[in-house]
């Protein structure tokens, strides 16, 4: 099941994660935007890994700033990696570093409001300690 059927409940605890209704789709995402939709996930705190700016829930990497200035590398599972390299190489790639990792890199001039939302709440979900997920009605089952 994909992070976009996670929460489709609006009713549903977990379904914070949402983007706003209406929320616009232009592309050209900087830094500090990223950092602040994935700051408003719970307990997520800004940090550093390997010398650039990171986030973190409960001190477990989520994504961090890539040296270029303009890329993220983000948590993801092996199915979303994939996917995403297929259906939009513009915005989502790899270097030979994160092949054999779970990670994958967002051009963030390219990417989309919504999809950061979406990168980083499935982020979250796959680095926030049980009890995180708990307290917040959500699961790494359901992604």
């Amino acid at each position: 099941m994909g992070l976009t059927t996670w929460a489709v409940a609006p009713s549903s605890p977990a379904s914070w994660w949402r983007p706003a209704a209406g929320a616009p789709r232009s592309a050209d995402m900087d830094y500090a935007a990223f950092k602040a939709l994935g700051l408003a996930l719970p307990e997520v705190e800004e940090s550093t890994s390997y010398g650039t700016p990171a986030l973190k829930v409960k001190g477990k990497l989520m994504a961090r700033l890539k040296e270029d200035g303009e890329s993220v590398a983000i948590r993801t599972t092996w199915e979303e990696r994939e996917r995403l390299l297929m259906v939009e190489p513009e915005t989502y790639y790899i270097t030979d570093h994160y092949r054999d990792h779970p990670w994958v890199l967002i051009r963030l001039p390219q990417a989309h409001r919504d999809g950061a939302t979406r990168r980083l709440a499935q982020a979250w979900l796959l680095a926030a300690p049980k009890s995180l997920l708990k307290r917040h009605g959500a699961s790494v089952e359901s992604i």
